[in-house]
């Protein structure tokens, strides 16, 4: 009696059984629509489900997998379904096991496109030259692993960093480029070696027996095209192809979808062209949208009916996302009634911003705005770039509203931020033995373990500071060399800075920014060739930035410290603080999408480096974050942002103009902008004195709840922990000349080019304490302040 071979069961006619499961009750297609409904039940041949935000494709695709089982068309070890995480692989299961009303056991090729891979590597590894017991190493590895092909090939690893290597080899691997396919374009990248040098790591990695991620998807579609007999197999094992997110496919997932479709031709693609905003990892939206000429004959279903979002929602979404030439196109629409129309506010600046949101979140949780009580987990802020979540985590810990941050550290836990603040925290204060510690070989002053430990113990035997100990280290000759000359040049730097410090006079923001620069440390992140270092610098530009709510840095410096203390790690409702990115898949009853202005969002980044391209994955971003959106959205932008240290005019975003006016709602007070919201409507009111005069109406006009009233603020008085932003070091750290007369007092309106307008409370001296519009409560020296009707006189 001979075996059974699985084999012989892939072409295995089953035409009783489906004939009788065709007859079966299928209660899971009663609660599809019709569009859904199409969708499950189109199974021969290549099937595009075009599902835009919130259509329920999830649904109609779990749907569909449990139709094929049901209907006896494939067992669950003959489809072949792929997810981009493995917890939406998890959910998928789930779900079906919950359409089918029972648990889901034997598929085995639900899963990620790694998962799935890594399963088929295992099973053929020596036709790609490793044994089925690779090691798959993480990034950690890989760097390490790349810096030694570097030094062993004698390249200066500060001019050619590894992680730039890593990311090079990693865009070759998403494009299914082994060394030798790499184009000649390409193989001039990394001064001129970048070929050569992956193809020596691809051969460590066979000597090792191990793989990188993107080696899954290489050698699996290696194999498949240069085995046609082992292809054939898997193409007649799996006889139904389901892939979720298409529209996030690299070129190695392509080829490799591909090449198992060609058997059955029975690949149903799930995606949303609208929503492909992943290019810079190595997504192509192309894809999808030659999907009909890469498959022929395939049938497209367009999911349109929305549950998640309001008609005014769905309609500012479909306006923006129209402007886009490269897309399929699609009209969303919803059985709900309108609801609020979608909301967009200018404002004189980014704090202004971040204290107008804090307020209206509040007012939300109040049920103040004619609206259901919202939570604070019902509410979301989505930004494009993390730099600006700095304004609002500044606002929230000052009033006392609870936040999460989604995505990465909190601002002032960054690594950037923990790294300055440790150099101005020397600044004040040269005892601070922990900041020296921490920055004593950062950046880089080839200050070993051994060099660090003769600074210990030259400071323990003396009994000073680290500091101080190195400049006893420097005196007796104990340390020399590149190490001893970077040293002295650091200890040199704090004496300097310290003594500027001490004088009360000196402009503190000039000193921070100095202090970064001499240091090395702005350079080393500028030299930096990782994808992170822009970000970085970008936080570092937010970090000076907030210190012109301070007379000083010790005062920034022990706010800080306060604000970080008194936040606790509390249980219950936060607001969600995100990048867009970040948000795609997520929903939420409020959104409020801030820093709307061109060059910033859309990024001009992104249109430099990739043009036409990549204003349409930004502008489907914009579509991405409207979407997320359910029941409110409120778009934002400021006139003026601080960049590189200079406050500039800023334009709206171009996409605010591509709004449809029917469904949107202004809330800006008359006189930012001259009542144009566009580029255009900016020109009349770019300069600056124009633009202070304007302000001053604004705040004039615009009605303003007292932040020390506010909830945040109650809860804050309840920790004990409340006391106004401006206060904690700088009335002690303030000379006051007694005998001076001020020319002010209490009720007169004042102008401070930093804090905007204010009013004047109590005068002590030459020192005046100016209750600011937007700035809060602050002590500054008179000469600091015009009268306000003088402020359109000001010099920026």
């Amino acid at each position: 009696m001979s075996n059974f071979d699985e084999s012989d069961a892939f072409d295995a006619a089953v035409p009783l059984s489906a004939r009788a499961a065709a007859v079966r009750p299928a209660p899971y297609l009663d609660d599809l629509n019709p569009a859904q409904r199409e969708a499950v039940e189109t199974l021969d041949g290549p099937v595009l489900m075009l599902a835009g935000a919130g259509t329920g494709k999830t649904k109609a695709l779990t749907s569909r997998i449990a139709h094929l089982m049901v209907t006896g068309r494939a067992r669950p070890n003959e489809i072949l379904a792929v997810t981009f995480t493995n917890k939406a692989a998890r959910e998928m299961k789930e779900r079906v096991g919950r359409v089918l009303g029972q648990t889901v056991e034997g598929m085995p090729w639900l899963g990620t496109f790694h998962a799935i891979c890594v399963k088929l590597l295992r099973r053929h590894a020596e036709l790609v030259g490793l044994k089925s017991n690779f090691t798959i190493l993480d990034t950690d590895d890989q760097i390490r692993l790349l810096k030694q092909l570097i030094v062993a090939e004698n390249i200066d690893e500060k001019r050619w960093p590894a992680r730039q290597l890593a990311g090079l080899i990693d865009g070759w691997k998403n494009r299914a480029w082994t060394p030798e396919k790499v184009p000649a374009a390409e193989a001039a990248a990394f001064d001129q070696r970048g070929t050569e040098l992956y193809d020596y790591y691809q051969q460590r990695l066979r000597t090792l027996n191990a793989v990188d991620f993107g080696d899954l998807l290489l050698h699996v579609v290696t194999i498949f095209q240069t085995r046609p007999d082992l292809l054939e197999q898997y193409q007649k094992r799996f006889k139904y192809i389901l892939v979720d997110e298409y529209q996030d496919t690299n070129v190695a997932q392509y080829m490799w979808l591909r090449l198992l479709a060609q058997g059955h031709r029975n690949i149903c693609c799930v995606g949303d062209d609208d929503q492909s905003i992943y290019g810079w990892r190595g997504a192509e939206v192309g894809n999808i949208l030659r999907f009909e000429k890469d498959f022929e004959g395939a049938h497209v279903v367009r999911l349109e009916q929305n549950y998640r979002s309001t008609p005014h929602i769905l309609a500012a979404a479909s306006g923006v996302i129209g402007a886009n030439e490269g897309r399929l196109g699609k009209t969303l629409w919803t059985a709900e009634q309108k609801g609020e129309k979608l909301r967009l506010i200018g404002h004189w600046d980014g704090e202004e911003e971040a204290r107008w949101i804090g307020e209206e979140i509040e007012a939300l949780q109040r049920g103040a705005r004619g609206m259901r009580v919202l939570s604070l987990d019902d509410m979301a802020i989505l930004v494009r770039a993390s730099h600006q979540m700095r304004a609002f985590e500044d606002r929230f810990l000052t009033i006392g509203l609870p936040y999460r941050v989604i995505g990465g550290p909190r601002f002032y836990e960054r690594l950037e931020i923990r790294d300055a603040m440790a150099y101005f925290r020397l600044a004040t204060s040269p005892d601070d033995d922990l900041a020296f510690e921490r920055i004593v070989n950062t950046p880089k002053r080839g200050l070993g373990d051994k060099a660090r430990q003769k600074i210990q113990i030259a400071a323990r035997e003396a009994g000073v500071t680290l500091v101080d100990g190195a400049r006893l280290l420097l005196s007796e000759k104990g340390l020399s060399g590149k190490g001893g000359a970077e040293l002295r040049s650091l200890v040199d730097g704090i004496g300097r800075w310290s003594d500027e410090a001490r004088r009360p006079d000196h402009n503190h923001i000039e000193l921070a920014e100095r202090i970064l620069e001499e240091s090395g440390y702005t350079a080393h992140w500028q030299n930096d060739k990782t994808p992170e270092a822009p970000g970085r610098l970008e936080n570092l530009k937010e970090l000076i930035k907030a210190l012109e709510q301070f007379e000083n840095l010790q005062g920034f410096l022990e706010h800080v410290a306060l604000i970080m203390d008194n936040e606790t790690e509390e249980h219950g409702a936060k607001v969600t603080i995100m990048t867009l990115h970040g948000a795609k898949g997520l929903e939420f009853p409020a959104v409020f999408l801030p820093g709307w202005e061109d060059g910033l969002f859309p990024s001009q980044r992104s249109m430099d480096e990739s043009g036409t391209s990549g204003l349409e994955e930004e502008r489907r971003l914009a579509y991405v974050g409207i979407t997320r959106a359910e029941e409110l959205c409120t778009v934002s932008f400021a006139a003026n942002r601080r960049v590189y240290g200079q406050w500039q005019s800023a334009l709206p975003s171009r996409f605010i103009d591509e709004l449809p006016e029917a469904h949107v709602e202004v809330l800006t007070p008359p006189g930012l902008y001259g009542g144009s919201y566009g580029a255009a409507g900016m020109a009349a009111s770019a300069s600056p004195s124009i633009m202070a005069n304007q302000a001053s109406e604004l705040h004039e006009k615009a009605s303003r709840a007292d932040v020390y009233s506010s909830p945040g603020w109650r809860r804050m008085q309840a920790r004990g922990a409340a006391r106004p932003v401006s206060q904690p070091s700088e009335a002690r750290n303030m000379v006051i000349d007694m005998q001076a007369v001020s020319a002010y007092g209490a009720g007169d309106r004042v102008f401070h080019k930093k804090f905007g307008y204010g009013t004047v409370l109590a005068t002590e001296g030459d020192k005046l304490h100016i209750e600011f519009d937007k700035a809060g409560s602050k002590k500054v020296v008179a000469k600091f302040v015009v009268e306000a009707e003088r402020a359109g006189d000001v010099p920026f």
